[in-house]
């Protein structure tokens, strides 16, 4: 029974997080969440007793995947020489390999955090893991003191996506090329 139960909980965090991605925050109903799970309304209300800790979990969610994926990134990086043009290209191929629901739902979620003080510490181990990868990119760069320049990276990247899902893709371009103003190579 228990291992139906972290089936069932998870398939509902996953349904929040389309709902999120698709109609935002706003559009996130106890009856559109055990819809699209697929379990009965109950459900929801029995694994999580808010939507507060339903956004929570989410953001939890989201996060702890996200640390894998870049704890797995920074192992990669170890050792590694680069250029601006490489980094850029590995930036836009991790972009178009992401879902744009799930990035527009983790955008939704930060903006959430930002107004909710207990969101705010999940949000923030996120950062981290993002400030580590931009730490590494820039040792691989070569930049001999990169620390000062990691909350520009992690802007200059958030920036971009930003605005490729505001826009459209085509209007993200020259990420090398600012990245390599950022890191004093133009």
């Amino acid at each position: 029974m228990a291992v139906a139960g972290v089936d069932t909980r998870e398939r509902l965090l996953r349904a929040a997080l389309r709902i999120i991605g698709q109609d935002g925050i706003g559009g996130l109903t106890n009856r559109a969440v055990a819809r699209d799970a697929g379990v009965a309304l109950g459900s929801l209300t029995y694994h999580f007793t808010s939507q507060q800790e339903l956004l929570r979990e989410c953001l939890l969610l989201f996060v702890g995947e996200e640390a894998e994926r870049l704890d797995a990134l920074n192992r990669r990086l170890e050792g590694a020489e680069l250029t601006p043009e490489q980094v850029g290209a590995g930036v836009e191929r991790i972009v178009h390999e992401a879902g744009r629901r799930e990035q527009i739902a983790q955008l939704e979620l930060y903006l959430h955090a930002a107004r909710d003080p207990e969101l705010r510490e999940v949000a923030t181990r996120c950062f981290a893991a993002y400030d580590r990868v931009a730490r590494a990119t820039l040792v691989a760069l070569g930049v001999a003191d990169p620390d000062p320049l990691v909350p520009a990276l992690v802007a200059l990247v958030d920036g971009y996506e930003l605005r490729r899902l505001a826009v459209g893709a085509e209007a993200v371009g020259g990420l090398s090329h600012a990245l390599a103003i950022l890191v004093g190579r133009r």
